[in-house]
């Protein structure tokens, strides 16, 4: 995809300073401008079975194949190990990162996350349907496509999702900073880029001349249920706009290996920080953020690449098996479909999924399916999950522990979230 995934990595995601030097990544009006499209709820055209939604660019097919049945733990059971691989900005450009992606995940049994980003949808002719907040029409931090990069993108998120993967989004400009960037929108803002980025999706026929082409085989409206922001910026009014339009996860905060809770109604399924091995500190669990602890740039030195791709490999890996035998805390990684250092980091992914989700107990899922997983347990089991910290197994095995759930949260970690949630208010 020409101009745009060569610029996401000068936006990047270290625009955030944060604990040692690590980093997160990568109209103002009210309502997208994006095509000329129906909304949600308009007739829907019948083609072979399958009922086209507004411009035909995306479609009703039925349930999505490849999820996991979520069910609820019984009384001491061992939860599975969930790990999560997601991609910011996902689009198939030269590289082909994308379809290299999908078949490694069919490979290992492994769904995704793809956390689209709208523009990837628009052809550069069209720029001037996005309008921005805070910005000029027509405005964009990582560009947009031509029409090859679009019916390529729009190739392997059908197959994704038909795959059984998730496609959340990424939004679109990707402002990052303090010269107006995303952390600096306010709700009706983030409302007006979100309802863009749906637009961009569900009228990407009519807006790149491709009148003819297969739809998306899905309903963008109820598969959109999750984002990661750009930089990991602007998250707090974020979720208050997120909230509002009925998403039901959020992937942009920084937490540890721990059990997830919900946050304004959404579960907060943070990048994790993970260790960075031969090193003192620890890094969050994304492609960039070992990138910029090694090497600063994306063309390091190449006699180390290697070595580089071996240190976020063994670092994920050991975030893993503290986790696999520990609390069983879900394991959230994030990436980028981007060549840096060689392309060390995506090698150090796709071993890290050949090493992982082929083990026992171990479901390597999307944001959505472990939404569902998690929305099916009992709240109280939850509450006892997360009492138990980073790599702590629970005394007296599973069957002990969660042999009957507390009848109310009770421990240390739970006294510090009351706490929390006491002093902001």
């Amino acid at each position: 995809m020409p101009a745009v995934t060569k610029k996401a990595a000068a936006v990047g995601a270290v625009a955030t300073a944060l604990i040692a030097g690590l980093a997160g990544c990568s109209g103002s009006g009210a309502g997208g401008s994006g095509g000329a499209g129906t909304e949600h709820g308009a007739p829907a055209q019948k083609k072979g079975g399958v009922r086209l939604i507004g411009d035909g660019s995306t479609a009703f097919t039925g349930p999505q194949p490849g999820l996991l049945t979520p069910r609820r733990l019984k009384p001491g059971e061992k939860p599975p190990q969930f790990v999560v691989f997601s991609w910011d900005g996902a689009g198939e450009d030269s590289q082909k990162l994308f379809s290299r992606f999908r078949k490694v995940g069919k490979k290992y049994d492994a769904t995704m996350t793809y956390f689209l980003s709208g523009v990837y949808l628009l052809p550069e002719k069209k720029r001037h349907l996005y309008d921005p907040p805070q910005h000029a029409v027509g405005r964009s931090d990582i560009g947009f496509n031509d029409i090859r990069g679009i019916k390529d993108t729009v190739r392997e998120l059908r197959g994704a999702w038909q795959d059984g993967n998730e496609v959340g989004t990424h939004f679109n400009g990707h402002f990052c900073g303090k010269d107006r960037g995303v952390g600096s929108w306010s709700v009706e803002e983030w409302k007006s880029e979100i309802r863009q980025a749906k637009s961009f999706v569900k009228n990407w026929r009519t807006n790149a001349g491709l009148a003819s082409a297969e739809p998306l085989p899905f309903d963008y409206d109820k598969e959109l249920i999750g984002a990661r922001t750009p930089c990991l910026e602007g998250r707090d009014n974020f979720l208050r706009a997120a909230r509002d339009l009925g998403f039901r996860y959020d992937a942009s905060g920084i937490s540890e290996q721990v059990w997830p809770k919900k946050e304004l109604g959404l579960w907060d399924l943070s990048l994790q920080m993970v260790p960075v091995p031969g090193r003192a500190f620890e890094t969050l669990s994304m492609d960039y953020n070992f990138m910029v602890n090694q090497s600063g740039t994306s063309r390091g030195k190449a006699a180390m690449h290697t070595y580089w791709g071996n240190q976020m490999r063994d670092g994920l890996l050991r975030a893993f098996d503290r986790a696999y035998k520990g609390n069983r805390a879900p394991l959230i990684i994030g990436n980028h479909f981007e060549s840096w250092n060689g392309g060390t980091y995506m090698k150090a992914i796709e071993q890290t999924i050949a090493t992982v989700c082929v083990k026992s107990e171990v479901k390597c899922v999307s944001f959505r399916q472990l939404a569902d997983w998690l929305d099916a347990q009992d709240p109280l089991v939850l509450e006892k999950l997360r009492q138990l910290e980073v790599g702590e197994a629970p005394k007296g095995g599973w069957s002990s522990f969660l042999s009957k759930p507390p009848v109310a949260p009770a421990g240390p970690r739970a006294e510090r979230d009351a706490g929390k949630r006491a002093s902001q208010r």
